[in-house]
C-alpha cells in the first residue's frame, strides 16, 4: 500500500515554513488630516479656583475671538482691581482705570506685555492668585478674557 498522506504533509509543512518566515509589514498610525476634527480641550469652569487651573493663559492664535477692552476686559477690572489701582489709591503706582494708564504700567515697569499674555506681569499675577488682594480671585473666564485681549496685541478697542 503506497503512502498518499505523506506527501501533502511535506507540502504543508513547506508552506507554512514559508509563510512563518514572511517579515510582517507593520503599520504607523495616519496623523488625521487638517478636515478630520481635532479633540479640542475644553476649559475649565468659569468658576473654577484659580489654583486649580494654572493653564488659563491662551497663546495668541488666528481664530481667537475679538475681545473688545471697553466691553470685556475693562468692566471686569472696574469690579476686581480699581479700588486699589485708581481710585483709592494707586498701589506700586499701577493705576487700572483707563487704557493709556494700564500701558503706563506701575512704579515696577509694564505690566501688559501686547501680543504676550504669558510674559505679562498682570496675568502673571492674577492666575498665581496674588491679585487681586482683597475680594474674590478672578474666574479662569475673567483670565481668559485678559489674557485673549494682550494675545491680539492688547489694542485700544
Amino acid at each position: 500500500m503506497k503512502n498518499t498522506f505523506m506527501p501533502g504533509l511535506v507540502l504543508l509543512s513547506i508552506l507554512m515554513a514559508a509563510c512563518a518566515g514572511t517579515p510582517q509589514v507593520a503599520t504607523e498610525p495616519v496623523p488625521p488630516t487638517a478636515t478630520e476634527s481635532q479633540p479640542t480641550p475644553l476649559p475649565p469652569p468659569a468658576d473654577t479656583p484659580l489654583a486649580a487651573s494654572p493653564t488659563v493663559v491662551v497663546a495668541p492664535t488666528e481664530a481667537a475671538p475679538s475681545v473688545s477692552f471697553a466691553n470685556d476686559v475693562l468692566p471686569i477690572l472696574q469690579v476686581s482691581c480699581i479700588e486699589c489701582h485708581g481710585l483709592r489709591q494707586v498701589k506700586e503706582g499701577l493705576d487700572l482705570q483707563t487704557y493709556e494708564t494700564i500701558l503706563a504700567g506701575s512704579f515696577n515697569g509694564p505690566v501688559i506685555i501686547p501680543g504676550n499674555a504669558a510674559e505679562s506681569l498682570l496675568v502673571q499675577l492674577v492666575v498665581q492668585g496674588e491679585m487681586p488682594n482683597r475680594g474674590p480671585k478672578l474666574t479662569s473666564e475673567q483670565i481668559l478674557i485678559i489674557s485673549e485681549w494682550i494675545n491680539a496685541g492688547a489694542p485700544n478697542n
